[in-house]
């Protein structure tokens, strides 16, 4: 494998770094990253990944653009808003870089299908915000012995690691016991500052440099920790836990996680048989909601817990959202607070 004329002008200020060289641009050029998550921390990864010449890159996402994203989402532009993630970041991506390969996978990263989406890479990236996600990720990751490199953002500070790196410790090592439901909400519930995604982002994509070089100390068994308020950032070391054997994938992570799926579904189908006999409650956000809806009231989800009162009562309720995970929480917050009705959840419209 070599680098053309344009490649080398297009990584000039790598080939003539001492410590990188052409040696090292072609480990990145010969490296396969798949990263799951085209949000907020995924965006500053996948802009410098690309940017730096690593040769293929996976994109797992399948939820859309919405207006609310832009404020941190900075690879995509107000054109993007309602198409899918994985796909938008790949347009934009190949006008940076037409020298990577690109793969989209528009899903769901599910126990059904983690191993061989995962399987072709070298390095796994985790760029999600739930819990149930993470801990497959690391899972699989461990089936497959292939290094996770995780972030995560909450308000004014994010997290940085690296798992299962050279049979390091894993997820499970430093998070053996998931939090309760709604015990950690993501910034689609509390918020967060635009700029912090991408400093987290970058961490990441950072430690992919340094394990597809060779170059520095890896994060594994390290925790970053990073206060965007005071700019303190403090590293925490953990061991491994060689009590933890994963010797296969869970059959649902989101029951392993506390969240409960035993409540009713509905079909949009069904629904549309006979409408006058539910009341429709939309737990998304407000862009969400303008861009399309299919009626109903509309409380997001971060209002749920202190606007319980307003739900309509007199008929079964049918929850909606996007994919169906935010609908799930909601009937949960409603049963928590006594809220004593039929309640489904509408099956994921990807609205």
């Amino acid at each position: 494998m070599t680098l053309t004329p344009s490649e080398q002008k297009q990584y000039d200020r790598h080939l003539i770094l001492e410590d990188i060289g052409l040696e090292g641009q072609l480990k990145l050029k010969q490296a396969k990253v798949l990263i799951i998550g085209a949000g907020g921390l995924g965006c500053p990864i996948l802009q410098y990944l690309t940017a730096a010449g690593v040769g293929t890159i996976g994109i797992v996402d399948n939820d859309t653009v919405s207006q609310s994203n832009l404020q941190r989402q900075i690879v995509y532009t107000h054109q993007d808003i309602g198409k899918n993630k994985a796909e938008s970041a790949i347009k934009h991506l190949k006008l940076l870089n037409p020298y990577i390969k690109f793969e989209s996978y528009n899903l769901r990263l599910t126990t059904d299908n983690a191993l061989d989406v995962m399987r072709p890479y070298d390095i796994i990236i985790d760029g999600t915000d739930n819990f149930p996600t993470r801990y497959l990720i690391n899972d699989a990751a461990v089936l497959l012995k292939k290094p996770v490199v995780f972030g995560s953002i909450f308000k004014f500070e994010g997290q940085v690691s690296v798992f299962n790196y050279n049979n390091g410790p894993t997820y499970r090592c430093l998070f053996p016991t998931p939090p309760k439901p709604n015990a950690v909400p993501n910034c689609s519930d509390v918020g967060v500052l635009g700029v912090l995604p991408g400093l987290i982002g970058m961490l990441q994509a950072n430690e992919v440099f340094k394990i597809i070089s060779g170059l520095g100390d890896v994060l594994s068994g390290k925790l970053l920790t990073y206060n965007m308020l005071t700019m303190a950032q403090v590293v925490l070391n953990f061991k491994k836990n060689d009590t933890i054997q994963i010797k296969s994938l869970e059959n649902n992570y989101a029951f392993a996680c506390g969240i409960t799926t035993n409540h009713l579904k509905i079909t949009i189908d069904e629904l549309n048989k006979e409408p006058e006999k539910y009341n429709l409650l939309d737990v998304r956000e407000p862009d969400e909601r303008a861009l399309y809806h299919i009626g109903g009231q509309h409380i997001p989800l971060g209002e749920l817990e202190n606007r319980v009162h307003e739900v309509c009562t007199d008929k079964d309720l049918v929850v909606y959202c996007k994919s169906g995970f935010r609908s799930q929480k909601a009937i949960q917050i409603l049963k928590d607070e006594g809220l004593d009705l039929v309640m489904l959840q509408l099956e994921a419209l990807n609205l």
